[in-house]
């Protein structure tokens, strides 16, 4: 997986990012592990090495879930550029809040919204290549009640037929497990919204696949 670069265009007053995430030499006694994510970008406001806990610890999944609606190859810059933003934005933190997961995937949301075309462009793909048989990644399944004759061509062009905005909720709350005030906190938006959009997603997707109720399992999820 690619780490995190700085690019031409970032501006010269902004802090560099650590040369190494998750390989810098830490003092003897400290425990990582046991670091919480609001403690970590507190201590890398001081010590910038600190922040390469958040990415040993998300990195992975954040790259999966990238994976899956960009793939792989265009993740890695994503995922790149998530941490990038990150880091640059730790200051803005809210340190009252323990874990970064929803942060994070707030900025890969962002991330991958300037990515639209690309998504879409493997979603139609996806659909026209796997008309009758379950697809690699994108169209494997929504959640876990998805069956295998739904996750295929035909879930692929649904989920490119939804908004930018719906298809983003959904697949937060299908894919990377967040709930729904989690997804609220990564998008910035109140969860009565979280609801309205992913009814709406599971409604458009649901008529796709002919009654099949994508992400039935996080119906209940709050």
């Amino acid at each position: 997986m690619n780490k995190p670069q700085r690019s031409s265009a970032e501006t010269l007053d902004e802090e560099p990012a650590p040369a190494s995430w998750g390989r810098a030499a830490e003092p003897a006694g400290w425990a990582a592990c046991d670091l919480a994510d609001s403690a970590a970008i507190r201590e890398s406001l001081q010590q910038p090495e600190r922040f390469a806990v958040l990415y040993d610890r998300y990195a992975i999944a954040l790259h999966r879930y990238a994976g899956r609606r960009v793939g792989d190859d265009a993740a890695d810059d994503v995922v790149a550029a998530t941490f990038l933003a990150a880091f640059q934005a730790r200051r803005r933190y809210d340190l009252e809040r323990a874990s970064a997961r929803p942060w994070l995937f707030g900025i890969l949301t962002k991330e991958l919204a300037r990515r639209q075309r690309t998504e879409r462009a493997r979603l139609h793909a996806l659909a026209r290549a796997w008309p009758d048989r379950p697809a690699d990644g994108v169209a494997d399944r929504v959640a876990d009640d998805v069956t295998a004759r739904a996750a295929n061509g035909p879930l692929a062009a649904a989920l490119a037929r939804l908004s930018s905005a719906e298809r983003g909720v959904l697949l937060l709350i299908a894919w990377a497990d967040l709930d729904y005030s989690e997804t609220a906190q990564a998008l910035g938006i109140p969860v009565g919204t979280v609801r309205s959009r992913l009814n709406r997603a599971r409604r458009k997707v649901r008529e796709a696949l002919s009654g099949t109720n994508p992400a039935a399992a996080n119906e209940e999820r709050s």
